[in-house]
């Protein structure tokens, strides 16, 4: 009995004991199956034998290592998966070969090209930019379809109605899946088993693998050397887009102006400050319009505001220029070329009656009537030495309307306004006039232009005054046979390395220097506008270009690649609505990412083109809506939104 009861006990225990380990094993064998199920598709990596070239995955992403810096192609599909290619890439000097060509399917099963030789330097920058979104009202009966408003930024769609949270693009964090992009990272050396499916191409180390649809990297910048760069190219390409702004970014600054303002509190109040504040409620409630006659809605931010404000505008707003000043610096306009933006403005001002009062005391902004062309004109001609001796001119000027009136000295100057074009207006203004509402075409956001205070002047290159806008208009979309153009001087160190990667190597990609200054030259220029699809407005020494204005004359969607540029009107005006930026880094994918763009976006795209072009047109008797009131109209937007009372 006792016996029977011992072995009863022994078997109880047994039992428990089994229970336990069965209880371990089953959660451990779970949690092992998940973590296999997950990884399947990414695991399986290889290991170069030579080089001791290690590659693992992290995230979603493969990525490979060999002590070196390494470019990963990452491919976010709007399918269920796609390929990643990686190449083991030192970034030196020494050049080397590339991939052959590689191919991506779209939704539609058309092959685009992902990867190409190296002659063409098309860098792996693919983008399917279809979507599910179905609604967006035309702006041209030549579209014959409707789709969602839709934003373009480095290729890329933005939806406005839907943030997206998966994929990486190059300068963003978030952005929707369905893009190829390249980076580039640093990695240190690392161990990973069971490594497989290892291929070269020439002295290039190729990853194949099958990612998931959502994909997340680390945010890096691309640079792919190549035989025809310099040194100092690829350093230049290194340091690009370190300091820059997006223009997500940008329109985060435009918000927070609005929230903060730039502008002090005067030291007494005014009248005229309480009609701006009553004016800045109006507009911030305006009510909804259905229909806007003489506007294009879909290319402003917000069209019933911005046409509260201009009726406002136009009610209400009253100018006082200082007759102070000796010519040609100060009340001599200077009405062609490529600085006559600030003498067609100066031109219309002085000779308006509805705007303009000749008692300041009723004035509501103030206007400081000087050129900033003949300014530097002036460099070599007077006792000017430096940029000193002439900000110290206009140190002197402001100096002598602060002494002559009480004006300037009650708010500091945040009343009064100048138009500015020469590119060093900026900085000549940025001292002595820092609280100054300043239209300057060189709008550059990292050298103190303050989006929300300060606004962009267009570059318009004016070559008859009597006819400033011949041969308006471009050819029909549809008839457009050359992918993108751009021709011009070799200004700057964007330039040389955008005609290094495209001149003479697509053929729909026409892309050179300097044309000839003859009538035959400007003619064949104008042509290659009118029969492009995207007009290239790269930036030369500074950030601004008469490109993007001419673009939009001749009908051609602007594709601006200036990092930190605000462009005009950005107060009211959409950009990416109706134009394409690309960062300075991404030159390199810079086909890739036009012909990511549907046709029927592309269209959507043109058109509005087309309806903004009366924003930027000169009249010499001002008409509604058109560049002399835009300009005049950002000048009060700001002023609006800053003014404060004592």
């Amino acid at each position: 009995m006792d016996i029977f009861l011992l072995f009863q006990r022994l078997c109880h225990v047994g039992i428990r004991r089994l229970l336990l380990i069965i209880g371990i094993l089953v959660p451990v064998v779970v949690v092992y199956q998940c973590f296999a199920i997950s990884y399947s598709k990414n695991l399986p990596l290889l290991l170069a034998s030579d080089k001791g070239l290690v590659a693992m995955t992290v995230g979603n992403a493969t990525i490979i290592d060999d002590s070196k810096p390494t470019t990963i192609f990452v491919a976010m599909p709007n399918d269920k998966e796609s390929k990643v290619m990686a190449t083991d890439y030192n970034l030196g000097l020494d050049g080397g070969n590339f991939f052959d060509n590689s191919f991506h399917k779209n939704e539609d099963g058309d092959s685009q090209e992902g990867v190409t030789d190296v002659k063409s330097l098309n860098v792996g920058y693919v983008m399917d930019t279809a979507t599910s979104s179905t609604e967006m009202k035309s702006i041209e009966s030549q579209i014959g379809h409707i789709e969602k408003d839709e934003k373009i930024e480095h290729g890329n769609v933005i939806d406005h109605d839907q943030k997206s949270t998966t994929g990486l693009t190059l300068g963003e964090d978030q952005k929707r899946p369905g893009i190829t992009s390249v980076v580039s990272t640093q990695l240190s050396s690392m161990e990973v088993k069971n490594l497989a499916n290892f291929s070269s191409v020439g002295n290039v180390k190729q990853v194949i693998e099958t990612l998931p649809m959502k994909t997340e990297l680390p945010q890096v910048v691309s640079i792919i050397p190549n035989n025809n760069l310099t040194a100092a190219d690829i350093s230049i390409l290194k340091r690009l887009n370190k300091h820059s702004t997006s223009i997500s970014q940008m329109n985060s600054l435009l918000l927070q102006s609005h929230v903060s303002s730039h502008s002090g509190r005067p030291r007494w109040s005014s009248v005229h400050d309480r009609e701006l504040l009553l004016a800045k409620r109006e507009i911030e409630n305006a009510p909804v319009l259905r229909n806007t006659p003489g506007l294009y809605a879909s290319v402003f931010r917000n069209a019933s505001i911005f046409k509260r404000s201009y009726e406002l505008m136009e009610r209400i707003l009253k100018v006082y220029i200082y007759r102070e000043g000796e010519k040609p610096i100060f009340h001599q306009p200077r009405m062609r070329g490529i600085y006559a933006s600030e003498g067609w403005f100066m031109k219309l001002i002085e000779a308006n009656n509805h705007f303009v009062v000749r008692d300041p005391r009723k004035a509501h902004l103030f206007y400081l009537p000087f050129s900033a062309q003949m300014l530097r004109a002036a460099l070599f001609e007077r006792n000017f030495k430096s940029q000193t001796d002439l900000q110290n001119h206009l140190k002197n000027y402001v100096e002598l309307i602060a002494g002559k009136y009480r004006f300037w000295n009650r708010t500091g100057g945040a009343d009064h306004f100048l138009v500015a074009c020469h590119d060093w207006a900026a900085r000549l203004t940025r001292q002595h006039m820092k609280n100054v509402v300043r239209a300057l075409c060189n709008a550059n956001v990292a050298l103190g232009f303050k989006i929300g205070m300060d606004t962009t002047l267009p570059v318009t290159y004016i070559r008859s005054v009597e006819a400033p806008f011949k041969e308006l208009g471009g050819n029909p979309p549809l008839e457009s046979s050359i992918l993108a153009f751009f021709a011009g001087g070799m200004h700057g160190y964007l330039r040389p390395i955008l005609l290094k990667f495209w001149e003479n190597k697509e053929a729909d990609m026409k892309v050179f220097g300097p044309m000839p200054r003859d009538v035959e030259g400007k003619r064949i220029y104008r042509e290659h506008m009118k029969n492009s699809k995207y007009c290239i407005c790269a930036r030369g020494y500074e950030v601004h270009t008469p490109r993007v204005v001419e673009a939009i004359f001749y009908e051609c969607v602007p594709v601006i690649i200036s990092d930190n540029y605000v462009p005009p009107f950005f107060e009211v005006l959409d950009w990416e609505l109706f134009s394409v930026f690309v960062q300075e880094k991404d030159i390199p994918n810079l086909r890739n990412i036009l012909l990511s763009i549907r046709e029927e976006r592309y269209l959507v795209m043109q058109a509005r083109v087309k309806a903004v072009q009366k924003h930027f047109l000169w009249h010499k008797k001002p008409e509604k809506y058109d560049l002399f009131h835009m300009i005049l109209h950002s000048i009060w937007y700001n002023r609006v939104f800053n003014v404060k009372t004592k």
